[in-house]
């Protein structure tokens, strides 16, 4: 493994920076998620049409950059500094793979460039509070229950009369859902005879589709409750017919693995900026006439924080290098990103603790990435039973 970064890797980390400094402090945070999109269209934009954000891992041949998933999660940590509200996460990190993966080559020619381009947007709708499920990241993903598993609830699909498919449920925790151009959901079909679950291609202006955006902790990450009454979607991949489930399932877990490198190189970016600032305020905020940052208590908080950023970046980077770090990674930054977040309010002291306070932002997004994508134990759990850390030797040789 070479760690170096390479000439072209820095000069996307510089000109990231260098946009987002200038167009995405605090203030221009809280505007950008009030608005109805829930973040700054133009600057989405900019971003997609000078850097190519949106298209860094998608294929040249689709209008992409062409780049490595690793070069996604490089370009993650910059937007994570920032706390950038944007679709980048939803349409890159989860979309994109899954239509490259089972996508028909009509489907990859038709959908693909436009979401390289900027001008379209996906979510990918998971039924209920399961979408760390769904990407094999805090469990199983094998059984489908999550996506209904053939009973009440989740999200039923169902042959057309005329062909396609119709869809029926809804999912409650849509990452961007609200605003998405397209939707991928993950929907059941089969019954009891043939379970299996599949995705399924719903455009935003698709009859029977209700979507509305939900309260969050978070602002900088929307959600929405999408609602689907009979709506008609379009098979993601082949025909349905010889369509098992097992090659969704296994796109998904991989697309799971990659999405956590990236969303662990965000929160390290998160924690990195939350500590800097927590830095340039004790060296500005003086108690008995000196900076309070001389203080040997505070300097001792202040190396511990650096500790577990340094030792989550490098294992986010490692996950970027190989995704089948992801989860452990994940879980590493994001408990970096609870502790800096958690310290820097109180090393602000009593401003710190008013909710107005630009502190507070890194801790929602540390507190709401935890609740979508973890919890931490979980994803360390997880990561412990896929490498058999705790299967004894006789199950070992079973095995």
């Amino acid at each position: 493994m070479d760690a170096a970064f390479t000439a072209e890797q820095d000069e996307m980390r510089r000109t990231l920076r260098e946009i987002l400094g200038k167009r995405c402090g605090p203030d221009e945070v809280k505007a950008a998620v009030r608005t109805a999109a829930g973040h700054d269209r133009e600057l989405w934009q900019r971003l997609a049409q000078q850097l190519g954000l949106p298209g860094i891992a998608v294929a040249e041949e689709y209008g992409g950059v062409g780049c490595t998933p690793a070069d996604l999660a490089l370009a993650c940590e910059e937007t994570g500094r920032a706390l950038l509200p944007s679709p980048l996460l939803a349409t890159a990190a989860l979309a994109v793979p899954l239509i490259t993966a089972l996508g028909t080559a009509a489907q990859r020619s038709g959908l693909l460039p436009a979401l390289a381009a900027g001008g379209l947007t996906a979510a990918l709708a998971v039924p209920g509070p399961a979408l760390s499920t769904a990407l094999a990241l805090t469990g199983d993903n094998t059984p489908g229950e999550w996506a209904g598993g053939g009973r009440a609830g989740g999200v039923q699909a169902r042959p057309g009369e005329g062909g396609g498919w119709r869809l029926y449920g809804e999912a409650a925790q849509v990452l961007d859902g609200h605003s998405a151009s397209l939707l991928l959901v993950a929907a059941h079909t089969g019954g009891f005879a043939r379970s299996r679950t599949l995705l399924f291609l719903v455009r935003e202006d698709a009859p029977g589709l209700a979507r509305s955006r939900q309260a969050t902790l978070d602002e900088t990450r929307p959600q929405a409750r999408v609602q689907l009454r009979d709506t008609p979607a379009e098979l993601l991949g082949a025909d349905a017919d010889n369509a098992t489930g097992d090659a969704v399932l296994d796109a998904l877990a991989a697309t799971g693995r990659a999405a956590a490198a990236v969303l662990a190189c965000e929160a390290v970016g998160a924690a990195g900026q939350a500590l800097a600032r927590t830095v340039e305020y004790v060296r500005q905020r003086e108690q008995f006439g000196r900076p309070i940052g001389s203080f040997q208590a505070v300097k001792h908080r202040l190396a511990d924080l650096y500790v577990h950023v340094q030792a989550a970046r490098s294992a986010a980077y490692y996950a970027a290098w190989d995704p089948r770090q992801g989860g452990l990674a994940l879980a590493q930054a994001l408990e970096a990103l609870r502790i800096t977040a958690g310290e820097a309010i109180q090393l602000h002291g009593g401003i710190g603790f008013t909710w107005e306070h630009d502190a507070h932002l890194y801790f929602k997004r540390a507190a709401a990435d935890e609740l979508l994508f973890g919890p931490v134990h979980r994803l360390r759990a997880h990561a412990a039973h896929r490498s058999g850390l705790f299967t004894t030797p006789q199950e070992k040789v079973a095995v």
